[in-house]
């Protein structure tokens, strides 16, 4: 009898350690991406229903499979319903945190990193903006101000204060036309990150428009490479906008020297930058060539324009910070894990000394890294801008160091902006 007990109770945690994990599940959606995105939307879709502990983490990649495939308005409503169980107070039973401390981090619920939290408004916006709805992508830049702000209310770390996010309010604010909004957005993600270049001329010109003439003078003395630009009171012109999601974020693998911890690797693209040329076309292509020529003389044959992006966030460095700021919480709940299993395998012991040793180290196996984690998010986000006449245009996308690109028509009205939205693995 006692050899059955033996092998029943090493088998059943041995095949607890030996469940697939998050990254194992989610890997087969992840190699289909790509060149299949509905196939990885199918494979997503039973994982995003199935309620329990990873629910949230297989709805954001659901959600995102939904974005790359086009489908804008199911990838919206997956995304809204990803906040709500993110924002649930939905606290974790006394079983399941003893159960954490006995077995593993994965047997408490998800509930998502707190930049992760802020990129499901972000990402939400993307759909909106592809969809033309500038109304509701501005609801969804309400909703990141409100948490930005909750979070430096709470203390939270510096990092977790996402230029993406104001950014992108600020360029929505601008194309709605409250430029008073706009000038403050981009402030906020000037004091955010002010190494990204764009925002120098985005100061200035945004003050203008707001009629703040004491931040005119200031933002000039600060950035006298600025020059006023007469095309920004010129009412026949509009502006494209590329938002440019590249590659992968990191990955979370145990780490080698404890497999209780996890650690986040980066991976490897050969792209850094998209470019997006800008052609005419229709029968007011001649007149726009013409007028384009004057700002833009370095343009190629037949386009209007050129610009290529710039980087103003990195998934790849806020998703490390945050996990090393976790680090301390991290060790606290393993190291009070291996004293709550040394209590358990000591009283088997007890009673059963091979028994005792076998549960010492099936629990120890059964002790996995948390691998969860939004994975479908891009390495980084890139942005470029290019003002021109309005008119219809044709928009090809390419990156260097890939051979994908990407070819669209536009129509740019004036005074307003057209958001161009692509992502590449």
């Amino acid at each position: 009898m006692k050899a059955l007990v033996r092998r029943g109770f090493l088998g059943c945690c041995l095949l607890l350690s030996a469940c697939a994990s998050y990254q194992q599940q989610v890997d087969e959606a992840r190699r289909v991406f790509s060149s299949s995105p509905d196939e990885a939307v199918k494979k997503l879709e039973p994982l995003a229903k199935e309620e329990g502990r990873d629910q949230l983490v297989y709805m954001l990649d659901h959600a995102t499979a939904l974005q790359m495939a086009g489908r804008y308005e199911e990838s919206s409503r997956e995304y809204i319903r990803a906040e709500r169980v993110a924002d649930a107070k939905d606290y974790d039973s006394i079983s399941k945190v003893t159960g954490s401390l006995l077995l593993s981090e994965t047997m408490v619920q998800y509930k998502g990193d707190d930049f992760e939290k802020v990129l499901i408004n972000g990402m939400n916006a993307l759909n909106f903006l592809e969809l033309g709805q500038l109304d509701s992508a501005l609801v969804e830049v309400r909703r990141v101000n409100e948490k930005l702000y909750k979070l430096k209310s709470d203390g939270k770390s510096e990092f977790n204060q996402s230029p993406l996010a104001f950014y992108l309010g600020a360029m929505i604010w601008e194309a709605d036309r409250k430029f008073d909004d706009a000038y403050i957005a981009y402030k906020n993600a000037y004091d955010v990150a002010p190494g990204y270049w764009p925002l120098r001329e985005d100061l200035v010109r945004s003050a203008q428009q707001a009629q703040r003439p004491e931040e005119v003078a200031r933002w000039r003395k600060a950035f006298p490479e600025v020059s006023m630009k007469p095309e920004w009171k010129e009412r026949n012109r509009g502006e494209v906008v590329l938002i440019f999601l590249n590659g992968w974020g990191p990955r979370k693998y145990p780490r080698p020297e404890n497999f209780r911890f996890p650690y986040l690797k980066s991976v490897f693209t050969p792209v850094t930058a998209a470019t997006m040329i800008l052609k005419p076309t229709g029968s007011a292509a001649p007149a726009a060539e013409a007028v384009a020529k004057e700002t833009t003389p370095t343009a190629p044959s037949s386009a209007i324009a050129t610009a290529t992006t710039a980087s103003i966030y990195s998934v790849d460095d806020v998703a490390i910070k945050a996990l090393d700021a976790d680090f301390a919480r991290l060790l606290g709940s393993r190291v009070a894990g291996i004293a709550t299993k040394a209590v358990v395998a000591d009283q088997v012991r007890q009673k059963d000394q091979l028994l005792g040793a076998v549960t010492w180290l099936a629990l120890n196996l059964s002790d996995q890294a948390d691998l969860r984690q939004w994975s479908t998010l891009p390495k980084s986000f890139n942005i470029a801008r290019s003002s021109v006449p309005a008119g219809n245009y044709s928009i090809e996308l390419s990156a260097p160091g890939s051979t994908a690109t990407s070819t669209r028509d536009i129509k740019v009205l004036p005074g307003r902006k057209t958001f161009v939205v692509w992502r590449l693995l």
